[in-house]
């Protein structure tokens, strides 16, 4: 660009000439791009993408309010949006001749209302014997709308089902007693065998009641057991052995003999290398599992020496509970990470690193089949599992804090769960929801645990920071 300027003035270094002496100075590029880069700025006036969307919206509504088509029944001329006029006309005639054709009762069955407001005529599409026989164009016009009657019958269902009052799942279980201050201290954890159960506390004895008796007396006390307290203690399927682990680090083993248990002193002393925070024992006493703080998950034979025979490494999370599958095949541990990890115990591998909780993890429980894994934490949410698959199969939300323990009924058909607030659920496997809550007190119950059945009604225990076991059993039944 070039601009031309006028100088007539410039008596001292120019002298005065007749004609005027033009100048060009070139502006570089730079300018002239900043100036079209500001003309670029200026905002212009635009319709914003949702009033374009809006009115593109409402063209297409207008269209297909004005929109024709040919109904694909009788083949008349109808409105897009609009069901046919001739169709229906034609079905209510065809409905109300069938339902004068049938017997009053029939009738009645046949007009009934469900609870929106909408008939329900299932029945007389289930018996097409009770309309009346219909030929030529009538019956090929039924022929050509079975599929919309088809469909308004479906969503007829689905109406009924969906406001039809369910029957009531719920369970009811009495206080059958209590075992008042049974320990000094907080119980943390159960262990039940045909006819006893054993208590931890964090007090250095283990409390041994029978329930038996109805008012489920104290038969035994193992004074010192664990000097520190103790918070897990597990027993076999028939209760012959026990192992107890302390705060202090201690394992210790215990053996059942015509109902009272002593220490088995010779696996005891191979157990004190073992390095455990939550530990299961195998159903026929066999083998000890233990989850640890760094996160492995070890396994001992006790049947010769308690050696370590397996050691799964998992992501270091704090290992906070662990169980054994009653068939043997399973090992499952939960983590603080919010992890659950299940092994093979057949060849060690680990099929599964299972998902769904987020928080960490206190219970996990094997149904007594094997086939369905819970797990339950801080997340304040029962998790089931599919061990097959891995799959998440249901979720059982109902506890407004944390959830400590789980434990299964002996069908299988109830799970158990008790949590910080001092709520006691029982939960329907098969209805998938809750059947009964117990809530007696207000402070943390540790443990919960269903007693074998033997010959008696459904019950459960329960045990925790109010220091006391409190029994329940079913009200139907002796």
């Amino acid at each position: 660009m070039a601009l031309r300027l006028f100088a007539p003035a410039m008596p001292r270094l120019i002298p005065a000439l007749p004609f005027t002496l033009p100048i060009a100075i070139t502006i570089p590029p730079l300018l002239a791009d900043l100036w079209e880069s500001v003309l670029r700025a200026v905002p212009k006036k635009k319709t914003s993408h949702m009033k374009k969307r809006h009115r593109q919206m409402a063209g297409k509504a207008l269209k297909d309010l004005q929109s024709l088509n040919k109904c694909p029944g009788c083949g008349q001329i109808k409105r897009a949006h609009l069901l046919c006029p001739h169709c229906v006309k034609e079905i209510k005639q065809s409905w109300k001749s069938a339902q004068t054709a049938t017997s009053p009762k029939e009738k009645r069955k046949g007009g009934r209302l469900t609870d929106s407001g909408v008939p329900c005529l299932v029945a007389n599409w289930r018996r097409p014997s009770h309309s009346p026989p219909a030929s030529g164009a009538k019956a090929e016009l039924q022929l050509r709308l079975a599929p919309n009657v088809l469909a308004h019958n479906f969503n007829t269902c689905h109406i009924r089902k969906k406001n039809s009052i369910r029957p009531s799942m719920s369970r009811q279980y009495l206080a059958w007693g209590t075992a008042d201050n049974a320990h000094p201290a907080d119980i943390f954890s159960l262990a039940v065998t045909s006819s006893q159960v054993l208590s931890a506390s964090g007090a250095s004895s283990i409390q041994v009641h029978s329930t038996i008796d109805t008012q489920f007396p104290l038969v035994q006390s193992l004074e010192s057991a664990h000097p520190l307290g103790c918070h897990h203690i597990v027993t076999d399927a028939k209760g012959f052995r026990a192992v107890s682990i302390g705060f202090a680090g201690d394992v210790k083993a215990w053996a059942c003999s015509d109902g009272y248990w002593s220490e088995d002193k010779a696996i005891s002393a191979n157990l004190t290398d073992v390095d455990a925070w939550a530990i299961a024992l195998s159903e026929d006493g066999q083998y000890l599992a233990g989850a640890a703080q760094d996160g492995h998950i070890r396994v001992w034979d006790l049947s010769a020496t308690a050696t370590q025979i397996r050691d799964h490494e998992t992501k270091g999370s704090f290992g906070m509970c662990i169980d054994l599958s009653a068939d043997g095949r399973f090992i499952a541990s939960g983590h603080e990470d919010g992890a659950v990890y299940m092994f093979k115990t057949e060849d060690g591998r680990m099929p599964f690193s299972l998902s769904g909780l987020v928080k960490s993890v206190r219970a996990v429980a094997f149904s007594p089949g094997g086939k369905i894994l819970a797990a339950a934490g801080d997340a304040k949410v029962i998790v089931l599992y599919d061990t097959y698959s891995g799959m998440q199969i249901a979720n059982f939300s109902g506890h407004a804090a944390w959830i400590m323990s789980l434990s299964w009924s002996d069908s299988g058909e109830y799970l158990l769960s008790s949590s910080f607030d001092g709520k006691v659920k029982v939960w329907s496997i098969d209805a998938k929801t809750c059947v009964a809550t117990h809530s007696e007190t207000d402070r943390a119950v540790w443990s919960a645990k269903w007693l074998p059945k033997a010959n008696r009604s459904e019950g459960f225990a329960a045990a925790g920071a109010n220091r006391s076991i409190a029994f329940y059993r079913e009200a139907t039944g002796g």
